[in-house]
């Protein structure tokens, strides 16, 4: 059973999350042929200020 599990940025919608989790399911069924209904999608979404870049957090360089 595949398990893709990713980390995001905060900030993101319900609809944008889903469509992750489809467009996913399909990249991973289509490269291993691996059933639709075995694979597995974990979507983490991380604070801003919790993701770190050059030293410093997303949120105080206003990353989105």
């Amino acid at each position: 059973m595949p398990i893709a599990n990713l980390s995001i940025m905060e900030g993101r919608n319900e609809e944008q999350i889903a469509a992750l989790i489809e467009a996913v399911t399909e990249a991973i069924h289509t490269s291993l042929s691996a059933p639709r209904e075995n694979i597995r999608v974990i979507v983490s979404e991380v604070p801003r200020s919790h993701w770190g870049i050059a030293g410093k957090s997303a949120k105080e360089l206003g990353k989105h």
